[in-house]
Order: C-alpha cells, then sequence, then structure tokens
C-alpha cells in the first residue's frame, strides 16, 4: 500500500513506538489519527503533524473505539491502515502472576487489538484495501522467568493476526506482525506490575530507537507482508 496520503489510525500513539510511527508516517505524507488515553501528548503531538488529529481512546472501551473510527472518517473519510500499538508490560514468575494482573494485560494486548481490528475491517472491506499491523514482542522469541503473562498476550496476538491474514486474503486487506527488540521507550515506567525485577532482568541491554521499529512498521505497510521481526539473530531473530 502506498503511505502518500493514505489515512493512519495509530494506537498508544501518545509517546515510543507510536509516536515515532505517527511521525514517520506524516512525513511520508500520510494524514494520520492519533489514539491514546493521554490526550495533553496527543494534542502536543498533533500540532507538530501536518493535518494529524487527536482522539482520546482507551481501546479497552468498546464505545470509545466506535468514536475513534467515526472520527477518523468524519475527518478523512476513509481509514487506510491500522497500528495497534497500544500495550502494556507485566513481570511476575507464575506461581506469584496475578489473574487480575493477567486479565488487565489479555485485555489490553489481546482484546483490545482484535476489538479495533473488528471496528475499521467493515470500513477497509467497503474500499477494497487496507493495511493492519499489530506490534508485538521480541521476548516471544524466549521462555525468560518472569515474563509468561506478557509473552502469553504477545504470542496469541501473533496468532491472531496471522489467522486474520488468511481469512482477509483475496480481499485487498493485509494484516501483519512487527516484532520489536528491546526498545528505548516508557514500557518499564508504564508496566501493570514487576517493575523492579524488569530493569533488573534488562540492565546493561542495548535498546533499540523507536524510530527502527516506525520504519519496519512502514516497511510492512507497503509490502503488505506478514510479519517483520527486528530480534538479533543471536537471540532467534533475523537481524
Amino acid at each position: 500500500m502506498k503511505i502518500q496520503d493514505s489515512v493512519f489510525v495509530v494506537t498508544g500513539a501518545s509517546s515510543g513506538i507510536g509516536a515515532a510511527t505517527a511521525r514517520a508516517a506524516a512525513a511520508a505524507g500520510a494524514r494520520v489519527v492519533l489514539a491514546a488515553r493521554r490526550e495533553d501528548r496527543l494534542r502536543e503531538l498533533a500540532a507538530e503533524l501536518e493535518g494529524a488529529i487527536a482522539v482520546r481512546c482507551d481501546v479497552t472501551d468498546q464505545a470509545q473505539v466506535a468514536a475513534l473510527v467515526q472520527a477518523t472518517l468524519d475527518a478523512f473519510g476513509r481509514i487506510d491502515v491500522l497500528v495497534n500499538n497500544a500495550g502494556q508490560g507485566l513481570q511476575a514468575e507464575i506461581e506469584r502472576l496475578s489473574l487480575d494482573d493477567f486479565r488487565g494485560v489479555l485485555e489490553l494486548n489481546l482484546v483490545a487489538p482484535l476489538a479495533v481490528m473488528q471496528a475499521v475491517l467493515p470500513t477497509m472491506r467497503r474500499q477494497g484495501a487496507g493495511s493492519i499491523v499489530n506490534v508485538s514482542s521480541g521476548t516471544t522469541f524466549a521462555d525468560v522467568p518472569g515474563t509468561g503473562g506478557y509473552v502469553a498476550s504477545k504470542i496469541a496476538l501473533e496468532r491472531l493476526s496471522a489467522i486474520a491474514r488468511n481469512e482477509l486474503e483475496g480481499t485487498g486487506i493485509t494484516v501483519s506482525t512487527v516484532i520489536p527488540f528491546a526498545t528505548s521507550t516508557e514500557f518499564m515506567s508504564s508496566i501493570r506490575a514487576g517493575r523492579a525485577e524488569a530493569e533488573a532482568m534488562t540492565a546493561g541491554a542495548t535498546f533499540d530507537a523507536p524510530e527502527q521499529v516506525a520504519d519496519a512498521i512502514l516497511e510492512l505497510v507497503e509490502s503488505g507482508g506478514s510479519r517483520l521481526d527486528l530480534v538479533p539473530a543471536a537471540y532467534g531473530g533475523s537481524r
């Protein structure tokens, strides 16, 4: 899909990978809809990007997701690209994993992306074209203690994406997955539980810039490829 003049909806756009993706898409000529809960940050970013609009949206709230889609259609009349980026980390060993925390992460990392996909697909079907990119995590490449709850949510998202891609074959709509490696974002400060443990686990690690992930997302939109990982070969990835 051509990015020039396309309409991008980016969730989790107030910082990190989402904000970087919005900037990259706008620089490539897209019209961008910024969605997140932190409206003040969205408005600051929208002011930077010509033609961008900010829509406060908690993606776990179905009514707010519907309002996001309607606001996009009201502003631009179409939806060409959805980047499902909103998400949250969780660090806890299986024996100590709070079921409430696990449910919360599943709701945000798995159920919400499905809800947003379902919300944009009718429009994309009418258009006969669309691109959906779901953001997973390189933690799915290993069985690291303490990551079980988070990895479960992201592995499930990867399979959901792959099956949706097959179901939509022939419609002009592609579903892709990007798998970042450790990325310099606010992930640690917003982790649902286990921040100290997660910081200890990643101490000394080299983090990618969010712009690297944004470039990969735009590459998937343009190519229609099924998945792209930024995980080093030493960890089982393709980089």
